[in-house]
């Protein structure tokens, strides 16, 4: 048992990678940090119940993963909704944005630098039963018994899919690098 008065010191220390898992999952920072914050309110509340000496970032990515799997399918069940004058405000700010010569900001910069949107498009496009096993193993370092743990399925299963993901990624990149003339085959 633990206690949660120690919460903080143990758990926040995850903050940014639950966050990069998180924006991960959502692809928006706004439902990212909902997430985020979901999932250490649960966590707090339920410390008490968490076995000290076990793996509190599997549990923590427990808690995110349900959380986002309760969220997602709570959207789908919801029509889209929109606010007209949030449409309108963010409309005014690109164009003012455009018009003033100003740079987009210097985390965008580094991610149009380093990130290649074919591979986060190829990854984004995998089924979720397999984009997130994918994610937790190559992305966040997850051993396939903690990605069993946190998805709550058989080690078999989490084996499978990440196969089954790994192969369709592949795939997916293989089709890019052949648009690209990188692999050497003619077109």
């Amino acid at each position: 048992m633990a206690d949660q008065a120690d919460f903080e010191k143990d758990a926040m220390q995850y903050a940014p990678q639950l966050y990069s898992a998180a924006l991960r999952m959502t692809r928006k920072p706004a439902d990212a940090e909902d997430v985020v914050q979901e999932t250490f309110l649960k966590a707090y509340r339920a410390y008490d119940t968490f076995t000290a000496g076990t793996n509190l970032k599997a549990w923590l990515y427990r808690i995110l993963t349900n959380t986002y799997i309760n969220k997602y399918r709570k959207q789908q069940r919801r029509p889209a909704e929109v606010e007209l004058g949030e449409l309108q405000d963010l409309y005014l700010y690109k164009r003012l944005g455009e018009q003033s010569g100003a740079a987009q900001s210097a985390e965008a910069d580094m991610l149009d630098a380093f990130v290649d949107e074919d591979i986060i498009e190829a990854l984004e496009s995998l089924p979720e039963n397999f984009r997130l096993p994918v994610l937790l193993a190559d992305v966040d370092g997850f051993a396939y018994k903690e990605i069993a743990d946190i998805l709550d399925i058989p080690i078999g299963t989490v084996m499978s899919r990440l196969h089954r993901g790994r192969k369709a990624l592949q795939r997916k990149l293989w089709t890019v690098a052949e648009a690209r003339g990188l692999t050497g085959t003619a077109q």
